[in-house]
């Protein structure tokens, strides 16, 4: 199956998940995730309907969105990798939606550049859902306290959560957890679910989820 093909077909799975629990497909975004991906591939995704993409560092996406930006203005960029505090520059320039907000420490760096740059993006909160040592994020203990005071003290405009369920474990379970934090503190987002459960993510009330290799394929760079 070609791109086109492939994206066809995952809406198709969106719009059935949504209305098997009675959700209105319309308001479920899907995230095409780029990263490892080039030029070619992505316009492919774009001639094909995808307006919102996801990639995980800001220097590879640098090199690609610039250009893909200038000539589609109407995409929407997503940052859902670990953002590092020395990147947060380009990052804010570059991107659209920041959807990693891990630490205190890149919420003041974030809420300066978005100053610098008058440019205040929307910013998702991620969620360690696990807490699982190699993953970035929030502890869902502390999701409620850190999420008040970054609106708070930071003023930054936190619309929603991000989350990635552990391996190898049922993602329901997670994804409630995930829903429950959103829901608790008023946040409209919810961005979970990938390619092998985003089923799941939107029976649980997912309105973002991220999907990559359902899209392009296999990956042939780690």
């Amino acid at each position: 199956m070609n791109i086109a093909e492939n994206i066809n077909l995952i809406r198709s799975k969106i719009n059935q998940a949504a209305k098997s629990h009675l959700r209105n497909p319309s308001i479920i975004n899907l995230v095409a995730v780029s990263k490892n991906f080039g030029i070619t591939k992505i316009e492919e995704a774009i001639n094909s309907g995808c307006n919102i993409f996801g990639e995980n560092k800001v220097t590879e996406a640098k090199e690609k969105w610039p250009k893909l930006k200038e000539k589609y203005p109407e995409i929407k960029l997503h940052l859902i990798g670990h953002l590092q505090s020395n990147k947060a520059k380009d990052a804010v320039k570059l991107f659209d939606v920041i959807e990693s907000l891990d630490s205190e420490k890149l919420a003041e760096i974030l809420a300066m550049e978005m100053t610098k740059q008058n440019k205040f993006l929307e910013i998702f909160v991620q969620i360690n859902l696990g807490e699982e040592e190699q993953k970035s994020g929030i502890s869902p203990q502390d999701a409620d306290q850190f999420i008040k005071k970054v609106i708070n003290d930071y003023k930054l405009n936190v619309t929603g959560v991000m989350g990635i369920p552990p391996a190898n474990e049922n993602p329901a379970l997670y994804f409630a957890l995930l829903t429950t934090i959103a829901k608790r503190n008023n946040l409209k987002n919810i961005s979970m679910g990938m390619s092998g459960d985003y089923e799941v993510a939107i029976a649980l009330s997912a309105n973002f989820v991220r999907v990559g290799s359902a899209i392009f394929g296999t990956r042939t760079i780690s």
